[in-house]
């Protein structure tokens, strides 16, 4: 059937496909993440452009859902969270990914913690100390387990014994000691209670070094949702605040409490008529096998649909929501409904740079025109949903969540909805209490609900 329901949100005028960012299901979801970091505080990690969603908006909604902490990589995302106004009264901001030459004396000016994983990086930290007059606040980082950015157990002892010399010349505050983990995402993996034996040694040893470590935290996501014992003082979901499941064999968003906030549309360009044994895309990959319908989507992997996600002989196909409500997918902030009779095509024959090819049926009546949705707030095929999942995507395409939405390129706009909620007061989740965070470290104290200062951005993207 043709989608006659009419969409609540209008696509841009220049462009014939969307992202419809659900900013009440970011904060939803961080106070679901509220309730399962049970007593810790909670940073929201908003690194990669919050993983395709926006960083700034994305950021203000989880603040509002009660995270105290915001996470980034890059020193430029830490710096643009402050340059947005958000200051360290509303919350503390963490950098942890640098190399020789980084901003320190940026960062320090901005209030901004940074990691140290790196010998380097304490005396490069120690030297911005000095140039600004402010105290570095610093996070050491061990490498526990995973074998990739942190200090080596070895190296550990010379490390702490610097920072200590450095803390106590007034340069330097070691608010943290955290670490990643390599397995989060298998629950009960035995390398997980190993990485927990080797981070506690560390926070040990470093308080036999005469630091006094009031943050410990080495749980991200798929931790904070499935290992009581890894969630320490501080707990860092990423993933998980937009909804998505970190560990899906572990369990879907909604076992979780969770919701996706991102929901990705597009409207047919072209729907023609085939005869049977037409081939489709580039390389004939996919061929029609009777008379039948196309439809072109205006989105390829310049847009991030992935190319492996290419269907035929080379694949399954990306799955596509065709032939119902344009609102099938969305969540209540954008006006959504429940699924009315439409159906879930794959996408036949290679993903190509600006588009994609899906054979509709033989009995299709979609039009040039028409909404179909590529994946949206859903618990995913395999659970009964209608319309299609982020992770239903990464199966296709033989990948994760994460890189479903954080490659979605930036050509593909962003629609907001649920900006009610960049006003609010923080709450706590139901059945938990709102800690107030420690003076070491613990996050800004929540205060009075301020009006978000906007960016032309910001305004230009939700008009």
């Amino acid at each position: 059937m043709t989608s006659a329901t009419p969409t609540p949100l209008a696509f841009p005028a220049d462009y014939p496909a969307r992202a419809v960012v659900d900013l009440e299901a970011v904060r939803d979801n961080v106070r679901a993440l509220v309730g399962h970091a049970a007593g810790a505080a909670v940073m929201a990690v908003v690194k990669a452009d919050a993983y395709g969603h926006g960083l700034v908006p994305s950021a203000r909604a989880a603040l509002a859902g009660g995270a105290t902490w915001l996470g980034v990589a890059q020193a430029s995302e830490a710096l643009a969270l402050r340059a947005a106004g958000i200051g360290p009264d509303r919350a503390r901001v963490l950098t942890w990914l640098h190399a020789p030459g980084a901003p320190f004396e940026r960062l320090l000016a901005a209030d901004v913690d940074v990691s140290v994983a790196a010998a380097w990086a304490l005396d490069a930290v120690a030297d911005a100390a000095r140039a600004t007059g402010r105290t570095a606040r610093v996070h050491l980082k061990i490498d526990s387990g995973l074998g990739r950015n942190g200090i080596v157990p070895a190296d550990w002892p010379d490390a702490v014994a610097r920072a200590a010399a450095l803390q106590a010349e007034g340069l330097v505050e070691v608010v943290g000691v955290w670490s990643h983990l390599a397995f989060a995402d298998e629950p009960g993996h035995p390398s997980l209670d190993a990485q927990a034996d080797a981070f506690d040694d560390a926070v040990r040893a470093a308080e036999a070094g005469g630091l006094t470590v009031a943050l410990r935290h080495i749980a991200a996501s798929a931790a904070t949702l499935t290992a009581p014992r890894l969630r320490y003082d501080l707990v860092r979901p990423g993933l998980a605040v937009f909804g998505l499941s970190p560990a899906p064999q572990a369990g879907t968003p909604g076992d979780f409490g969770l919701r996706p906030a991102m929901t990705l549309q597009a409207r047919l360009a072209t729907v023609k008529r085939v005869p049977g044994g037409h081939g489709v895309s580039y390389s004939h990959q996919y061929t029609t096998p009777q008379e039948t319908t196309l439809g072109v989507v205006p989105l390829g992997y310049a847009d991030g649909i992935p190319r492996h996600a290419s269907g035929g002989r080379v694949g399954v196909g990306g799955p596509v929501y065709v032939g119902g409500p344009a609102t099938a997918g969305l969540g209540p902030a954008a006006g959504g409904t429940p699924d009315d009779g439409g159906r879930v095509v794959r996408v036949a024959g290679r993903v190509c740079m600006d588009q994609v090819v899906l054979d509709l049926g033989p009995y299709a009546t979609e039009r040039a025109g028409d909404v179909v949705t590529l994946f949206g707030q859903s618990d995913g095929l395999e659970h009964a949903a209608a319309v299609p999942s982020a992770e239903d995507w990464a199966q296709a395409a033989g990948t994760i969540s994460y890189e479903i939405v954080t490659r979605l390129g930036v050509r593909v706009p962003r629609t907001y909805v649920g900006a009610h909620v960049l006003d609010e007061d923080p709450a706590p989740a139901a059945g938990t209490q709102t800690q107030e965070p420690a003076a070491a470290g613990g996050g800004a104290p929540r205060g009075p609900a301020r009006s978000p200062q906007t960016t032309q951005w910001e305004e230009a993207t939700w008009s």
